[in-house]
């Protein structure tokens, strides 16, 4: 179109091609006789790309298993149970466990003797729990209930996102620990997504209290609260009154929400609020504005945030709604009708409820409104029956939801209730006749229509102020269920698509890269079987990026980052095998025999090197979230091929090629005499090892008590913004700015380039409230904006590259479980070690040495963070790192480990000196060749992956160098330092 912007020409194009490819979803594009699959089938089946590849959002969203438990307790008021129940929350904080499991082990310490089937045998748990049912049988109840709510919490969100129409989403449960993770590729529309998944979909119909009912309770409560502010004499309770009451032309505006009765066709009998000035006006009460301003702020404190509603004359008017208060006085208005006093001159049945929205005063006819009167909420009274909290007709009652056009041209939501709930809908629209009826959905009032006849048939719609996409999204909550209890985001990421690109880019370079360079060193150092192990690597890459994609898996940049690193790691498999071919071609033997011993002789090495590797990977994954579980799993997928491809495909061809014949060289100029002399004594010079490291160490755990580490928003909490300003600014120029703002420091770093900044703060991260993730984005453009040329929200949001929000709770869980992740990995490789090489030595010997890789690594973390020019963050993907540095320095530590003991056995009666320095310099050949190949892969990562992975990579780097090193000079002189003393004894006493 002429005079289109860029922005709607690209938008225009992507329908225009989604169109084109949509049509063809039907049509053969593969067939190969008996296999055929359309352009759907194909689309279906390929690899997605991740968040971070495409842009899109991911969150973490936590199942509250407390509301749960309370919940099926009925809210006892029993004080043991409301102890335990406390005692519980408290030891959330701290602990992976259940709440169920807490609850059950702090109920023991509160009542050791107390019986639980009272509180929990109630109309929920009355078939599983009798009244002699013991505290155990309770809690397996309980933790049954609980965790089949979470089950259908998750169904239900599941749902939820087909209907959302997101292209390739992932929705994962950790039954666990009761969260969900949901990835959303593409979203462009983070607040909608945020009340899509965190809308509990709870839609209740209720009777009202009229304004004018309800007056003198208004009048009363405003006597009793002036009263009490009055005695507090408080100077943090002072009421304000210099805000001005809306004027009474304003308070007259009608709501123009409507439901309407729909029997087949559409009736034109409306249930519309009657805002007709009613004549009822509070006896011996002077209401009039000026009366109500001259009283002063201690005789009106309620009036200060709550408007009445008058009319001209000053008096109450008939209306469903019974005041307004402005959006930024809701929690003082809560905080005054909590006290006792306050509550007690409203009737007992009475529920103070806001409208869902702010009143657009416009569609009422007001003209001129003012910024203050946007955020204007109307104030509703729900009449509640006696000692019942429950509505008298919930949305469990309806059958299907659908969005539709109202007569007036509005958006509607259509719903289709039960038999049942049809008779009890007719039964409360009969009784309340020429009454309001309030239409709630999650505690908001949505519509309170006055009822004009009795509605028949359980056919109704809710009009009101909709968009065609909340109408839309409200009519699939409700089609697809209420959740069983509130879901709270306690992580989330956006990515923006312009930093999605730059991703791609950096992962695909990074790993074309690390392929070449893999390729020439393997051709250049084995020659033809270097091209043997090339093609086994090519198939590798091929079935583990097959595997992923039938498990449905996306590539992202930690899955780019596995991969290179398995590329690295895959090598080490025919290394292993090569180094044993050249020994035994040296020995004389026949070309067959030469193969068939050195892969015979590689397989102990090498299935070490891989269990220990994916010990380490199973217990990332176990622990990891998003990108972390991501990388282990490339990691573990792409060494179980390699076993595959490594032994199985290389010794394939190696025999083909004997039968015809061919000759296979595994050395080279280069390679041929390389280390083929070698001899020095590792252990002689073990003492000096030992000084080096260990000032080194001491030099880094010092760092680490004094400097500390830069921590990440994972470990800290928080909210993180990647924001890309139009030209480079300094960074304390932007803190100080943003500081002013938030009223505490936030966190700026320079991310790449000068303009790019990577902006944390922790403002208002302890709140809950859904609104709270726009309201700081709203106050970050406040403090930026100076920077900026566009003048709104909207164009600031498109420099927003990504952003990251990482809730208290999980920030705890995070540490906790990054803390269990390292702990446990070492155990699990010390017991394999001592079971699978027989002696506790060298289990502590591997212990001390891997012990040493990640102090080292810690320690140059905590010296250059803020001296190099990149991020050194500790965070999620770090402890990926410091665990893959425990399995690649496994690696290099059993391939020593088992020629020792190859040589013990050969050789027995030597002395273990020998056998040591002999077993490092025979496999010093490969242990460089290793070395090099995964410093070369990381290395690469490191410069072409881009600022994603480069903290990633240089612990990669740092861990490369240490674990060769430890290896060598760390694990095997303290299997030395350790030997047992009657082992030299026989040795001297063979020797004689």
């Amino acid at each position: 179109n002429a005079g289109a912007s860029a922005d709607e020409i690209k938008e225009q194009t992507r329908k225009v091609k989604n169109h084109i490819l949509d049509s063809l979803n039907a049509e053969t594009v593969y067939n190969l006789g008996l296999i055929k699959y359309t352009y759907q089938e194909c689309k279906e089946q390929e690899l997605g790309m991740g968040l971070d590849l495409q842009g899109g959002m991911s969150v973490v969203l936590q199942v509250n298993e407390e509301e749960l438990v309370d919940a099926l307790a009925h809210k006892s008021t029993d004080a043991n149970y409301r102890k335990a129940f406390e005692l519980a929350k408290q030891k959330m904080t701290n602990s992976n466990e259940s709440f169920v499991t807490l609850f059950s082990q702090s109920y023991n310490e509160v009542a050791p003797n107390g019986l639980l089937a009272s509180i929990f045998n109630g109309p929920d748990l009355k078939d599983k729990i009798k009244f002699n049912s013991s505290n155990s049988a309770v809690i397996e109840a309980v933790d049954k209930e609980v965790k089949d709510a979470v089950k259908r919490t998750y169904n239900i969100i599941s749902a939820r996102i087909d209907k959302f129409g997101v292209t390739q989403p992932n929705i994962s449960l950790e039954e666990r620990t009761g969260r969900i993770i949901v990835e959303l590729p593409g979203v462009d529309n983070p607040e909608r997504v945020r009340k899509l998944l965190q809308a509990t979909a709870k839609l209740e119909f209720w009777e009202m209290y009229d304004n004018t009912e309800i007056a003198k309770s208004i009048l009363d409560a405003n006597k009793v609260l002036s009263a009490k502010l009055k005695a507090m004499k408080s100077s943090t309770n002072t009421v304000d009154t210099s805000k001005a009451i809306l004027t009474a032309s304003d308070s007259t505006k009608k709501d123009d929400a409507t439901l309407t009765p729909l029997n087949g066709n559409k009736s034109n009998t409306d249930l519309t609020a009657n805002t007709k000035p009613s004549s009822l006006k509070p006896a011996k009460e002077d209401t009039s504005k000026a009366a109500l301003m001259e009283k002063g702020r201690e005789e009106n404190a309620l009036f200060t945030v709550w408007t009445p509603v008058l009319d001209q004359k000053q008096t109450f008017v008939q209306s469903a709604f019974i005041g307004y208060v402005s959006g930024k006085d809701t929690a003082k208005l809560n905080s005054y009708l909590s006290y006792p006093e306050v509550k007690a001159a409203f009737p007992k049945n009475a529920m103070i409820l806001y409208g869902a929205k702010p009143v657009d005063f416009t569609k009422r006819g007001a003209k001129n409104v003012t910024a203050a009167e946007k955020n204007i909420y109307e104030i509703y009274a729900i009449k509640k029956r006696l000692n019942d909290d429950n509505a008298p007709l919930d949305g469990s009652y309806v059958t299907n939801a659908s969005r539709d056009v109202s007569q007036q041209g509005g958006n509607e939501i259509v719903m289709q209730m039960s038999t049942e709930g049809a008779a009890i809908w007719q039964r409360l629209t009969a009784k309340n006749i020429k009454k309001p009826v309030a239409i709630v959905l999650d505690n908001k009032v949505y519509s309170a229509p006055t009822v004009q006849n009795e509605i028949a048939g359980g056919r109704s719609s809710i009009t009101g102020d909709f968009t065609a996409k909340e109408a839309i999204d409200m009519a699939n909550i409700l089609q697809t269920g209420k959740l069983p209890t509130t879901a709270k985001i306690i992580q989330e990421d956006i990515v923006g698509a312009t930093l999605g690109d730059a991703s791609i880019n950096a992962g695909f370079w990074s790993f074309i890269v690390a392929f070449i360079v893999i390729v020439a060193l393997m051709y250049f150092y084995y020659s033809m079987g270097g091209m043997i192990s090339n093609v086994a690597l090519v198939l590798n890459l091929f079935f583990t990026i097959g595997v992923l994609t039938g498990f449905g898996f996306s590539l992202t940049m930690s899955a780019i980052a596995g991969l290179v690193v398995t590329i690295g790691m895959a090598v080490d498999t025919n290394v292993i095998i090569f180094e044993r071919i050249k020994e035994e071609i040296l020995r004389g033997k026949s070309k067959q025999k030469v193969v068939e011993d050195g892969y015979k002789s590689s397989y102990a090495p090498i299935i070490d090197a891989h269990i220990t590797t994916l010990l380490t990977g199973g217990i990332l994954f176990y622990f990891g979230l998003g990108p972390v579980k991501g990388f282990a799993t490339t990691l573990i997928v792409g060494l179980i091929i390699n076993l595959f491809c490594g032994i199985l495909i290389t010794r394939w061809i190696t025999d083909w090629m004997l039968s015809k014949n061919k000759n296979i060289d595994y050395v080279t100029g280069l390679s041929r005499n390389l280390f083929k002399h070698f001899n020095f004594d590792f252990v002689g010079v073990r003492k000096y090892a030992f000084i080096i490291s260990g000032a080194l160490s001491l030099i880094g755990i010092i760092s680490i008590f004094t400097k500390g580490f830069d921590k990440g928003v994972d470990f800290l909490g928080g909210r993180t913004y990647t924001v890309q300003f139009e030209k480079s600014l300094s960074t304390n120029e932007v803190r100080e700015k943003l500081t002013a703002i938030f009223g505490t420091s936030p966190v700026v770093k320079t991310v790449g380039t000068n303009n790019q900044m990577r902006i944390t703060t922790s403002y208002k991260i302890n709140e809950s409230d859904p609104k709270t993730d726009s309201l700081v984005e709203q106050q970050l453009y406040k403090g930026l904006k100076d920077y900026f040329s566009g003048s709104d929200i909207n164009s600031f949001q498109k420099h927003i590259l990504s952003s990251q929000k990482v809730g208290p709770t999980i920030a705890d869980d995070i540490t906790m479980s990054s803390i269990w992740a390292t702990v446990l990995s070492l155990l699990v490789i010390f017991i394999y070690i001592v079971i699978r090489f027989r002696k506790w030595q060298y289990g502590l010997g591997t212990i001390i040495s891997l012990f040493h890789d990640v102090t080292m690594v810690l320690g140059l973390f905590s010296i250059f963070h803020g001296i190099l020019p990149f991020s050194l963050e500790i965070d999620q993907t770090f402890i990926a790192a410091i665990l893959t540095i425990i399995g690649y320095s496994m690696n290099d530590t059993v391939i020593v480990f088992d020629r020792i003991r190859e040589y013990v056995r050969e050789q027995k009666g030597r002395d273990l000196k020998e056998v040591i320095n002999d077993a490092i310099n025979h496999t010093l050949s490969r242990t460089i060749m290793t070395s090099l190949t995964v410093f070369l892969v990381v290395l690469i990562l490191f410069i072409f992956g881009g600022e994603v992975t480069r903290g990633f990579a240089f612990a990669m780097l740092i861990g490369v160098i240490t674990g060769t090193y430890s290896s060598i000079f760390v694990a095997m002189p303290v299997l030395y330092d350790l030997r047992d003393k009657k082992e030299d004894q026989i040795a001297e006493a063979i020797k004689k």
